[in-house]
């Protein structure tokens, strides 16, 4: 069909505008899917590697637990070395815990509240430019 854009009535023009944006939505949620697949797999050979790092950490800090231990046990009793190691790290492992539980809670609720009143906002501006 050899029709120029001048000859279109109005109702093939949206028609014809309709499909575009259709196709244009389409394509971009296969972008993102494609886009966000690749991320995954980059955030799990990431977090994988960050298990590692952590596990080696926690090898470390353990050798470093043991060091603590046997200097201190060169001026008290090896037990008496470890409980007071041991006391030490549970102190520790309370502060950190405390400020863990105070991240997460201002984390809750999950829900993107900008991102929620962004949108709204969007959809009331498209409002009134229709209704104008």
């Amino acid at each position: 069909m050899t029709t120029t854009k001048e000859s279109l009535s109005t109702s093939e023009l949206i028609r014809q505008l309709s499909e575009q944006v259709s196709r244009l939505v389409r394509d971009e949620l296969q972008l993102a899917r494609l886009e966000l697949t690749e991320k995954g797999k980059h955030a799990g050979r990431g977090a994988g590697l960050f298990g590692g790092a952590g596990v080696v950490a926690l090898l470390g800090a353990a050798s470093l637990v043991a060091a603590v231990i046997l200097l201190l046990a060169r001026v008290m009793p090896a037990w008496a070395a470890a409980a007071v190691v041991g006391a030490a790290l549970l102190i520790v492992a309370a502060g950190l815990g405390l400020m863990g539980r105070r991240q997460v809670a201002e984390a809750v609720p999950p829900t993107p509240e900008r991102t929620i009143e962004s949108v709204k906002h969007d959809i009331d501006a498209v409002r009134e430019g229709v209704h104008r």
